[in-house]
């Protein structure tokens, strides 16, 4: 029987072979989800999806891309957005 703190239904279930040759099962924390656009809702590409936890170890740079809206916009939505602040 797992520990009570691993019951949770919250928790992935790992298979691990073992040194000893037999199969066990380990809980892991899953994983966040992606990053989305704010404008189109589109995935956004170059961030990590790891847990809150897990983020704050990551420098600034490897959290988002750096570009402008990095990490807030998809490409596309930011290449639409310039060109809209270069027309006004």
């Amino acid at each position: 029987m797992p520990a009570p703190k691993l019951r949770s239904r919250s928790l992935r279930r790992v298979y691990r072979k073992v040194p000893g040759g037999r199969t066990v099962l380990h809980y892991r924390k899953q994983k966040s989800k992606t990053g989305h656009c704010a404008l189109c809702g589109a995935v956004l590409k170059g961030i990590p999806r790891k847990r809150p936890s897990m983020m704050r170890k990551l420098s600034k740079a490897e959290k988002r891309p750096s570009r402008p809206y990095g990490g807030n916009l998809c490409t596309r939505c930011m290449r639409k957005k310039m060109i809209e602040k270069a027309r006004a």
